[in-house]
């Protein structure tokens, strides 16, 4: 099916131009997300012409746009499947990352909001594709727009394979939509996938428009504007926009968002915006509709045609600064950067080609999100500057920018800039690992977080200050929130011209929670002193097995948007959290979970001091991976200790009588290595061994869950490394 294509040849470009698709999908939703469901008159009223951001984002907060796709494109990894990869698969996805009613996307109400809808035909077990078709929920709901907005990694990682890309987006979008909102994810798909051979606006619509049925709506659609496009002796996108809105407004089709008025707008804007991402881009978000939506499919598109060098650094890249964040129900992957989303991508189309990723990319091929490299030209990885503890420093300035000029490990690193520094004061070079709500410009997809680092892991980085700079002591630090302190490794004085390696191993901490990590640069002298401060960095990473505890005096209840309680460090999949004289506290109607550490975490012990309070059953949770993978320890209401398996749904692996009772306090120690997992009471006394070597997790956060209108008071909570 489909316009004949030569077979693709995978490069170091393929990989460059998935982060440009990628980054280009977040600059569409950053550009599109203030004027959401505008119509063009207001659009203009207010802004004028936006040709650049309409808001003047501090910190971008998580975007249903963005969610869908970096969650749901990891059912090809999680499933192991490849290219066939089942809509179940996809299905299966999203009840794992996406929490229960709250934050991902718009929980609307059953029969108002397709995501909403479909996501509760699954969790009855009503599977894919039948929990998102026209037959089960009626084809008002199965044609809105959710079909194309979270299609586009479908498209990035089949480069050049029109076939694959509408293949795989067929049942990632089955699982919520049907009829026209299927073709509306195979068309975006196909686009992107095309994007990669250099084919002609025209030559790509062509392609997709190839793929779907000739009678349907959406190719009508396309066809119509088209053919506007091709008669159209003014040339003014304006024109079009009336044409579209008099033929295909949304008057004419049924529910929030269909599908078609606002896939008319992606066409116009790729045949107006001649092939500029600018242009493109600017035109899809001025006529209003679902501007977050289009543009970010605009995005992705023009993102991989045009490549980063299209992409303008001042105007769209450096407010972005490569930062992304989501509202997952995996905490420590709700701060996530572009070039991690681009890697994930690329090893998967790679993968898929049977082909290897090439020169340092192979290197970098890791599932890391604690990784920072440098090597995409212009990525930042999130990196911000701030100055020391004293208040006149408040007026340092500073520069970053990706550079080819030296690196310690590839082809590049990231120069910082700062001036004026004034010798013996700090400057920290840092990541955020934790944000507070309050941080973010709007909260209204609720994201949550637990931190990227904790104490006992290693955090380390490749260094360098200029052969003509000034000798500079430098260290690796982090910033504990809960404490208000900063904690720093050995001090290192660098010769200038030499990359030089730091690392601070973290030491045990309890109620710590740590929000920054980086490198602390202190120019000695005489602090009358001050002058342009350079430094480069590379390859900073952090990981390890943790060794802390949580204090929950030092924990606070978080309120977000439509009254939901979160618990700083943790992310809740569902039932009620809250803290009661520094008592966390867990209850549900029938289940509920919460989590917190990090998805990477792989060799630990977990002890916590749990008491059952009602219902029935009580659990810590470990080796978590989401809401549908992860092993509980805990006791059942069969008067039980047990071992359960989540594999979409618990099974029990093994149980040992133990009478427990509501009210009182016991204390476990679970111990997870390799295969082995392990139950120790609080006297060291062992319970249940077991090794699992059916398909083990091996990785994974802690958490706590109830079962049967359970709730669960936990009084303490430590993690310790195992040797």
């Amino acid at each position: 099916m489909g316009i004949k294509m030569e077979r693709y040849r995978f490069s170091e470009d393929t990989v460059e131009r998935i982060y440009a698709g990628w980054l280009g999908k977040i600059v569409g939703i950053r550009l599109g997300a203030p004027v959401e469901g505008w119509t063009a008159e207001k659009i203009a009223d207010v802004y004028g012409e936006t040709w650049n951001y309409p808001v003047d984002y501090n910190v971008f907060a998580a975007d249903d746009d963005s969610n869908g796709p970096v969650f749901f494109i990891r059912a090809l990894k999680d499933s192991g499947h490849g290219e066939a990869l089942t809509a179940q698969d996809v299905a299966e996805a999203l009840l794992n990352y996406a929490p229960y009613e709250h934050g991902f996307f718009w929980w609307g109400g059953y029969g108002v909001s397709t995501e909403h809808t479909a996501y509760l035909n699954l969790q009855r077990g009503i599977a894919a594709p039948l929990s998102g078709s026209a037959l089960k929920n009626g084809t008002a709901i199965a044609e809105q727009i959710g079909g194309q907005i979270f299609i586009d990694p479908w498209g990035l990682v089949a480069p050049g394979n029109p076939d694959l890309a509408a293949k795989l987006a067929e049942r990632a979008a089955s699982v919520t939509h049907d009829g026209n909102g299927i073709y509306g994810g195979i068309f975006i798909a196909v686009c992107i996938s095309a994007a990669f051979t250099g084919c002609t606006i025209g030559e790509m619509l062509d392609t997709a428009l190839s793929y779907i049925p000739e009678d349907s709506e959406y190719a009508r659609v396309v066809r119509a504007v088209m053919a506007f496009h091709e008669s159209d002796a003014s040339g003014d996108w304006r024109d079009a926009f009336r044409y579209v809105k008099e033929n295909f407004g949304y008057d004419r089709y049924p529910g929030c968002c269909h599908i078609i008025p606002n896939a008319a707008v992606i066409i116009l804007a790729l045949l107006y915006g001649e092939d500029d991402f600018t242009n493109t881009l600017c035109i899809g978000n001025m006529c209003g509709w679902d501007t977050d939506c289009n543009v970010g499919n605009l995005g992705a598109i023009m993102g991989v045609r045009k490549g980063l060098k299209e992409i303008d650094y001042d105007r769209w890249r450096k407010p972005v600064n490569d930062l992304l964040l989501c509202s997952g129900v995996m905490g420590s992957l709700n701060i996530m950067d572009a070039p991690y989303g681009a890697m994930y991508m690329a090893e998967c189309a790679f993968e898929l080609a049977g082909e290897e990723l090439p020169g340092i990319w192979k290197e970098l091929s890791t599932d890391r999100t604690e990784r920072s490299h440098f090597e995409f030209p212009g990525s930042t990885h999130a990196m911000r500057v701030r100055c020391g503890e004293d208040g006149d420093m408040c007026r340092l300035e500073y520069h970053l920018r990706n550079m080819d000029e030296t690196a310690a490990h590839g082809k590049r690193s990231l120069k910082m800039h700062a001036f004026p520094l004034r010798c013996g004061q700090k400057a920290y070079l840092y990541q955020k690992t934790w944000f507070e709500h309050t941080e973010l410009h709007d909260d209204r997809y609720q994201p949550a977080f637990s931190p990227r680092i904790y104490p006992g892991q290693t955090v380390k980085a490749q260094v360098k200050i200029p052969e003509k700079g000034a000798a500079t002591q430098a260290c690796m630090y982090v910033f504990d929130q809960n404490g208000d302190r900063v904690y720093t490794g050995e001090k290192t004085l660098l010769d200038p011209g030499i990359w030089t390696e730091l690392r601070f191993c973290i030491p045990h901490m309890d109620g710590a929670l740590l929000s920054e990590a980086g490198v602390q640069f202190t120019v000695p002298g005489d602090k009358n002193e001050q002058q342009d401060f350079v430094a480069y960095i590379d390859d900073l990473e952090y990981g390890g097995a943790p060794d802390y505890s949580l204090d929950f005096e030092k924990e606070r209840e978080l309120m977000l948007p439509a009254g939901h309680c979160e618990i700083t460090q943790f992310t809740r999949l569902k039932g009620s959290s809250f803290l009661e004289k520094n008592v966390l506290h867990l209850t549900a109607e029938d289940y509920g979970e919460i989590y917190t550490g990090s998805h990477l975490f792989q060799n630990y012990t977990v002890t916590a001091v749990l008491e059952p309070l009602c219902g029935g059953g009580h659990y810590i949770n470990v080796r978590v991976q989401g809401g549908l993978r992860s092993y509980a320890v805990g006791f059942d209401q069969r008067k039980q200790l047990g071992l359960w398996k989540n594999e979409h749904g618990y099974r029990e692996l093994v149980s040992v009588p133990y009478r427990w009772e509501c009210g009182e306090r016991y204390t476990l120690s679970v111990t997870v290595k390799d295969h082995k997992i392990s139950v120790k009471d609080g006297g060291g006394r062992e319970l249940i061994c077991h090794v699992d070597e059916e398909h083990p997790y091996l990785t994974g956060a802690v958490g706590f869950s109830v079962r049967e209108a359970g709730h669960l008071a936990v009084h303490s909570l430590v993690l310790e490394p195992v040797s």
